[in-house]
């Protein structure tokens, strides 16, 4: 059954939402993100996806305490990224209770070091980042589309060990318009057993089930939940 994670996106240290990563479409769901991941946990998730925008924009971890109160007052599996881009980012990550990372931009620009990550850290604690636009990778918070195909891309890092891959479509990201259902339909084709978790455009409970029965593992939901176009009775009922 497919794992059903919200996002928690940092900005200040209150829980947003940005419309296809644009920084200028911002909205404020909630001053306080451990009210909502206890919410969550309340309903009977398990995972949670958070990511810290500000340390998007600046290059290096910035919300790293809200991390630690979320991972200390709940007993949710946090994945955590955004801006991590040295080795001491990937420590103050782990400390501060992340049991996994995601990189996406560092994994496109700075291959060396992302690949000592999966060589120190293990491909169970180390999720690559995969957004794409058109098929195509795009980083630095979607602000710069590369000439890499998501396939190739993918590729080149499952060759090193990498298990685990979140795919955003970025067209889609916070527009409500469905998830990019062909695109995961190539991606699973692809790579059998990759631990694909799907992102963007979630609207509604039926595109979860849809993305279940094509036997997608995980999918990331955050816009749908705050906007209540996704209930979390409706998760709770999914999991009975």
């Amino acid at each position: 059954m497919i794992t059903i994670i919200p996002a928690i996106d940092l900005i200040d240290a209150k829980c947003v939402r940005l419309s296809q990563g644009d920084y200028n479409q911002k909205t404020v769901y909630n001053e306080n993100p451990l009210e909502v991941a206890k919410m969550f946990e309340g309903a009977g998730i398990t995972r949670l996806h958070l990511v810290d925008l500000d340390g998007a924009k600046a290059k290096h971890i910035v919300n790293y305490k809200v991390l630690e109160t979320i991972a200390t007052k709940t007993n949710l599996i946090i994945d955590f990224g955004g801006g991590l881009k040295s080795d001491e980012d990937l420590y103050i990550a782990f400390e501060s209770g992340a049991q996994m990372i995601t990189g996406g931009s560092i994994a496109v620009k700075d291959r060396e070091t992302f690949l000592g990550w999966i060589k120190k850290y293990g491909a169970e604690k180390i999720i690559l980042g995969a957004d794409a636009k058109d098929k195509m990778i795009a980083v630095s918070g979607w602000q710069e589309v590369s000439e890499l195909s998501i396939i190739d891309f993918i590729e080149s890092y499952t060759n090193n060990g990498i298990q685990k891959v979140i795919s955003t479509d970025i067209a889609r990201d916070g527009m409500l318009t469905g998830p990019g259902i062909d695109l995961y339909k190539e991606i699973m084709a692809r790579f059998e057993g990759l631990e694909l978790i799907a992102s963007g455009g979630i609207a509604t409970m039926k595109d979860i089930y849809e993305l279940n029965e094509m036997g997608i593992p995980g999918v990331i939901t955050g816009k749908a939940i705050y906007e209540n176009k996704i209930s979390l009775k409706e998760i709770e009922d999914f999991y009975k």
